[in-house]
């Protein structure tokens, strides 16, 4: 084939173009010889112009034309009717200006590709789809692309031609001429400012159109992401692999429907201060899983064929006047108008302009901080809307006082990044209380005998679900509903919905499940009333919020959906959700914050502002808060006496403090060492739920906080705990809800009853109570297997008791602790024991071995000639556990006062089988105050101190002791709610032995070499006992006080000399011999020394104390427990005013004035 210089090998013309649209313009003008003429008619369909099809490259973003829009609509320049075709709108080219705007991206088909033609309803029905979708025609949620295979729009300039004939274009045919010039130049200029790609390699048109066209779709981002420049070549030119003569294949009928084409979503090059160029909707949807941190995602649901719904008007505020009555037979009082919130009514009058629909996603990077944002708006979709917007320029308005959807951008700040205050000491328990706060009236717990992890309550219903929902009433325990969702279906959420009157709160449920549904039932009716199916599309729905009238829902993709109300003052599923949002994945706990959602993922902290009306910045800060040292966010609540602040447990039993102002974090504490599950403000207190089982809960009035309450609520973790905010409005009580792993739902007592009045009964108790001071004295020794005969051998040991005795100065109860009276070491004789049965009816001389009777007999006698001739000494009590004996002398003046006496013992030994390590107890009663001494010898061993904090634990909660059955007696006798069972319940409690705690990290020579240099100091601060008290809050000896050490360590000596260990074993010197005490300010202890006895490998340990006790008068104790129960009466009174008050406002959402209202007439009735 010839050519002239200027054309190339089939005479085109190879002069600069533009674009390939002007080819196929031309392409049905003959050319007859050099000479073009131009042709007014279109080729028939026997007899084809068009040259051989060019190779079609593989980067075509869209089959139309993409013009900027211009004053939110777009501007057609010329629209071309052709017979049998629908008219194509041609786009002016974009005006001249200082905005950078994107070239158009024009792409034509090939010029064998025949359109096939439609009729105007087929055409009317692909605009609808993609040009003006009607919005209530839209689901509320992204589906997934439609099956049905690709449609090609048909285009008015390509050639007809015959479906079944695709002829080659003759060489003297006259080749196309050159496109217009100002729109060349333009294009020219935009397009020569960047690199041209790589040509992508040709198409072969053998394959299936399907399959061709969907590898033009995964390709098309390439042009869309680099613009290309005009082939220099002409584009009728055939391929260089293509032969002379080949026949093009024939090609299919285009297929009648559309199938929306999967495009990547376009990162953001333009500078963030232009105006972005519109998205189309159709796409939207297809970014719904993508991160979008530059690149801005939209969140718009796609089209489908669905029935028509009511169109939905424009997005108003909604007047102060109608709002939820209060009664049915009084107006509903108004709500305030919330700021935040543009209440838009579901039926208004359709003439009311509708609002632009925003398509620009929510900015929810995770990795780097989006742009701060002018413009002001909320970055949503708004369902609520009529038609997509084409505009979204800066607004113009100024945003009000008020209100919050035009939160100005300040907002979006960085968190401040001052120091935070890590608290590292733990809670105080030292007055913790162990009474479970039984609820007085209606069913204390329920079983729900189905495996449920959610729970919601409003009044007297709670609500359960799961693979089942259930309903019950906590009045009386009564099952009222219970329906199951399906095979393969199980709830996730469950809120109770706002009602439109007042007094039909809490029986409307929403219920979201694992397939995006969220179901209404009733509760009266015990049935389904609503439902909305693929409400999240498949997406499990993970949390459902009340705010006020609205409803949010959130699912696991970050999809969150704002139900604003309808015409009636309530949410409605029969309509679409007024705003949709994107919010970061991996939700692990979210919470409503006055008009802000909390939303965490993991240890990451974001806070965003849905609003109905969409106007407002959603993401306040510009990246997440994160609470240093703390670990991942697993819990939340707020506190009325705490204004300003919100508090969030972890999972490491943390709480972070944030201020709600400018979302600093206060402080960072260390309350627990378990998991905190749940958190819950009730009245002045924070409720802690845990993985134990167990509940606390902290006064933060407090610094450090203090343990009101300590009680194991569950068997298993507890899994979630809700404080009712309706019930002393629904039920004049304020009552607290937990559910347990253990699938049991349990009331609680928000106010605390029992313990007010303990409290109150023990700070008035100098009204109804006289005081005595009593003198005692103790000892504890590890007397290694030593005899009193042993004492003989050295004048120094038989001068010992003697010596301690006299300088007692009489005291009125004389308490010996010994340990290892019997040798431990031996294999026989430890054997015997274990093995040889006890006799049952054995009186204590049979029981008692002679190592007991001897030192028995011996303090008997040392008192008796050691002590004052004018004060008698009485035995008490002797108690005896496998080397552990506990024999304690009391005065003869003090014998008579002297009640309930009771005696325990407890085995640690080979897991609690053996005495050789343990504990014996031994309880009794001086006038109206409850003592308790503990004896114990615990693990030994450099490296169990985990061990012997088990052994501590174990004595201190195991129930040992008779229970006390009289209530008033537990009040007046016993501390922390007991029964008088453990070790704490008592008041005055004294602990001696062998703890055998030791000092960590010191080797024994350094340990040896202190202790010559007298620098104990040092040596207590590795001391393990001490350490496991500030650092352990599990620790029971934490409650319990220890005068301060002045003495050498008592472990370990050579037997008869002064020197520490010197053995193969070389064991490092230590405290293992000690005195604590626990008696809230009434024991004093003056002495505290060891003594210099060297039968045995430890120094016994003395220490001079006196306990205060009381006697109480019972009339006066009637009269001060009648002002307490008035007392309480009166804060019952108070907290009822302030919880209503702040359920009608905070929940409800009325004002200060109309709530108050509210409650004086329902006071009135």
């Amino acid at each position: 084939m010839e050519s002239n210089g200027q054309n190339g090998p089939d005479d085109s013309s190879l002069r600069p173009v533009s674009s390939l649209r002007s080819h196929f313009e031309n392409m049905n003008k003959p050319k007859d010889g050099p000479t073009a003429t131009h042709s007014q008619s279109p080729p028939t369909r026997n007899q084809s112009p068009s040259p051989k099809p060019p190779p079609i490259p593989d980067t075509r973003p869209s089959r139309s034309i993409n013009v900027p829009p211009e004053n939110g609509r777009h501007k057609l320049k010329d629209t071309l009717n052709i017979p049998g075709h629908h008219p194509a709108q041609i786009a002016n080219p974009p005006p001249l200006s200082p905005r950078p705007i994107k070239p158009p991206a024009v792409l034509v088909e090939p010029p064998q590709s025949p359109p096939k033609p439609r009729s105007l309803p087929a055409l009317q029905s692909d605009l609808g789809a993609h040009l003006v979708p009607d919005p209530t025609k839209t689901p509320n949620t992204p589906v997934a692309s439609s099956p049905r295979s690709f449609k090609i729009p048909s285009r008015p300039h390509t050639p007809i031609l015959e479906p079944r004939r695709s002829p080659r274009l003759a060489a003297a045919q006259q080749p196309p001429s050159p496109p217009p010039p100002r729109r060349s130049a333009e294009l020219r200029r935009e397009r020569e400012a960047r690199a041209s790609p790589p040509i992508p390699p040709p198409v072969n048109r053998a394959e299936k159109p399907v399959n061709r066209l969907s590898r033009l779709m995964n390709n098309a981002p390439k042009l869309e992401l680099t613009p290309q420049i005009a082939e220099r070549r002409s584009p009728f030119n055939s391929p260089p692999s293509s032969p002379e003569n080949e026949e093009p294949p024939v090609l299919p009928t285009r297929p009648a429907h559309p199938a929306l084409q999967k495009v990547v979503p376009r990162t953001n090059t333009i500078s963030t201060s232009f105006d972005p160029p519109p998205v189309h909707h159709t796409i939207a949807s297809i970014r719904r899983d993508e991160v979008n941190g530059a690149a801005r995602s939209p969140v718009v649901a796609q089209p489908e064929e669905r029935p028509t719904l009511p169109a939905r008007p424009q997005t108003m505020t909604e007047p102060i006047s109608a709002r939820i009555p209060a009664n049915s037979t009084m107006k509903p009082p108004p709500r305030p108008p919330r700021p935040a919130v543009n209440t838009a009514n579901a039926a208004t009058d359709s003439s009311v302009s509708p609002q632009p629909k925003r398509v620009v996603s929510t900015p929810t990077t995770q990795f780097a901080p989006p742009p701060s944002r002018t413009h002001g708006r909320s970055l949503t979709v708004d369902q609520g809307s009529e038609k997509p917007s084409v505009d979204f320029h800066q607004p113009t308005r100024k945003p009000g006082l008020g209100d919050a959807d035009s939160r100005p951008p300040e907002s979006a700040v960085l968190p401040s990044t001052s120091h935070v205050e890590v608290v590292a000491q733990y809670p105080d328990a030292t007055r913790v209380n162990r009474r479970p706060p039984f609820i007085k009236q209606g069913a204390h717990e329920i079983y729900t005998k189905y495996d449920t992890r959610i729970f919601d309550v409003c009044g007297q219903y709670v609500c359960t679900t799961g693979l089942l929902t259930r309903v019950w009433n906590l009045l009386d325990g009564e099952l009222l509903m219970s329906f199951a969702h399906g095979e393969g279906v199980k709830a996730t959420a469950i809120a109770f919905k706002p009602a439109s009157d007042l007094q039909e709160e809490g029986l409307r449920l929403w219920i979201g499940n694992n397939v995006g549904e969220i179901i209404e039932a009733d509760v009266m009716s015990q049935g389904i009333t609503d439902n909305k199916t693929n409400a999240h599309g498949r997406y499990e729905i993970v949390k459902i919020f009340r705010h006020y009238n609205e409803m949010w829902t959130l699912d696991e993709g970050g999809t969150l959906h704002v139900w604003g109300p309808d015409n009636e003052g309530v949410p409605n599923l029969g309509l679409n959700p007024h705003q949709t949002y994107r919010l970061p994945k991996g939700h692990t706990f979210s919470m409503v914050v006055g008009e802000e959602l909390w939303h965490a993922t993991g240890k990451e902290i974001r806070i965003f502002t849905p609003t109905t009306g969409g106007r407002n910045q959603l993401q306040v800060l510009m990246r997440p808060i994160v609470s240093e040292g703390a670990g991942e966010v697993t819990s939340g609540t707020l506190l009325k006496s705490q204004p300003g602040k919100v508090f969030l447990g972890h999972n490491d039993g943390k709480v972070s403090i944030y201020s709600q102002k400018d979302f600093t974090c206060l402080s960072v504490l260390n309350v627990s060492s378990y998991k905190i599950n749940s958190l819950a403000g009730v009245g002045n207190y924070i409720w802690a739920a845990f993985n134990t089982g167990k509940i606390c809960v902290y006064d933060v009035a407090e610094s450090p906080w203090v343990i009101k309450k300590d009680w194991q609520a569950h068997n298993n973790p507890v899994i979630k705990i809700i404080a009712d905010p309706a019930s002393f409005y629904k039920l004049d009580r304020l009552q607290v809800i937990t559910l347990g792993a253990d699938n049991m739902l349990k009331s609680w007592d928000g106010l605390l009853q029992d313990d007010f009045l303990e409290n109150e009964m023990k700070l008035i108790d100098t009204q109804y109570c006289k005081f005595e001071d009593i003198k005692l004295t103790a000892m504890t020794w590890n007397a290694g297997a030593s005899t009193p005969n042993s004492l003989r051998y050295s004048e120094s040991d038989a001068m010992f008791m003697q010596n301690l005795l006299r300088s007692s100065n009489s005291p009125d109860i004389l308490v010996f602790g010994f340990q290892e009276l019997v040798d431990l070491e031996d294999k026989t004789a430890t054997a015997k024991r274990f093995f040889k049965p006890k006799k049952k009816d054995a009186s204590d001389q049979e029981r008692m071995s002679h190592q007991y009777r001897d030192w028995r007999d011996f303090l008997v006698r040392s008192l008796d000639d050691y002590m004052p001739a004018d004060h008698l000494y009485h035995l008490l009590h002797t108690a005896t556990l496998v080397g552990l004996f506990t024999c304690i002398f009391v005065k003869s003046t003090l014998r008579d006062r002297i009640r309930n006496l009771n005696s325990s013992e407890i085995k640690r030994g080979m897991g609690g089988l053996h005495g050789n390590k343990g504990a014996i107890v031994v309880r009794f009663m001086v006038d109206d105050t409850s003592l308790c001494f503990i004896n114990c010898h615990l693990a030994a061993g450099q490296s169990s101190a985990n061990q012997r904090h088990n052994d501590i634990a174990a004595i201190m909660e195991s129930s040992l002791l008779p229970v006390e059955r009289d209530p008033s007696v537990r009040i007046d006798s016993y501390v922390g709610g007991g029964d008088g069972t453990m070790v704490l319940d008592h008041e005055l409690c004294l602990l001696n032995g062998d703890l055998n705690y030791r000092i960590d990290t010191m080797s024994r020579d350094t340990v040896v070499i202190a202790v010559k240099q007298n620098n104990l100091a040092k040596l207590l601060e590795r001391d393990q006992l001490l350490v496991a008290r500030r650092r352990n809050p599990a620790f029971k000896l934490r409650a319990f006080d220890e005068m301060p050490i002045e003495f050498p360590p008592t472990y370990k000596y050579d037997v008869g000399t002064d020197n520490y260990d010197t053995s193969e074993k070389k064991r490092s010197p230590a405290w293992c011999d000690r005195l604590l005490h626990r008696g809230f300010g009434r024991i004093q202890q003056f002495e505290y020394r060891r003594h210099e006895v060297r039968v045995s490998d430890h120094r016994p340990v003395t220490g001079q104390f006196k306990f205060t006790v009381k006697s109480i008068s019972p009339k006066k104790r009637m009269l001060a427990w009648a002002d307490c129960q008035q007392r309480f009466e009166n804060l019952r009174s108070k907290e009822a005013d302030a919880e209503k008050l702040h359920y009608l406002t905070k929940v409800i959402g009325y004002d200060p004035e109309t709530s108050t209202r509210l409650l004086r007439e329902k006071a009135a009735r």
